[in-house]
């Protein structure tokens, strides 16, 4: 049943989601702390794209550069018109971790958040 719900919200979102371009969007962001690793995380869902580092605001910036130099790659293909590479299907584990703060459910242990929103894409 969790599966089927998790499925089904993704299936929601995704449709209601506009797709991402290189000159608009929106791309999901969590900043979380593994407990066990004792390590920090950032990840931009749409893009696949994941840092880590010693602390939250080190890893938020880290993935704020990140995604800016994938977003000027991509704008560097010339003809591009599929924009597949901005839209990407994310891992299940980030997946249940933002459908659970998006329903403000308990995220799964052992995870600590620091962060979660949206990221817009600007041209």
């Amino acid at each position: 049943m969790v599966v089927f719900c998790l499925l089904f919200s993704l299936l929601i979102y995704t449709l209601n989601m506009k797709k991402n371009t290189t000159k608009k969007g929106r791309v999901r962001v969590i900043v979380f702390r593994d407990k066990k690793e004792d390590q920090w995380y950032a990840v931009a869902l749409e893009f696949n794209i994941v840092v880590s580092g010693d602390t939250p605001e080190e890893v938020h910036y880290e993935l704020h550069e990140a995604m800016t130099g994938y977003l000027d790659a991509v704008r560097k293909i010339k003809g591009l018109r599929d924009y597949s590479c901005l839209n990407q299907e994310s891992e299940a584990l980030y997946e249940k971790i933002w459908s659970a703060l998006e329903e403000n459910r308990r995220v799964p242990s052992p995870y600590q958040i620091a962060f979660h929103g949206f990221q817009n894409i600007y041209a």
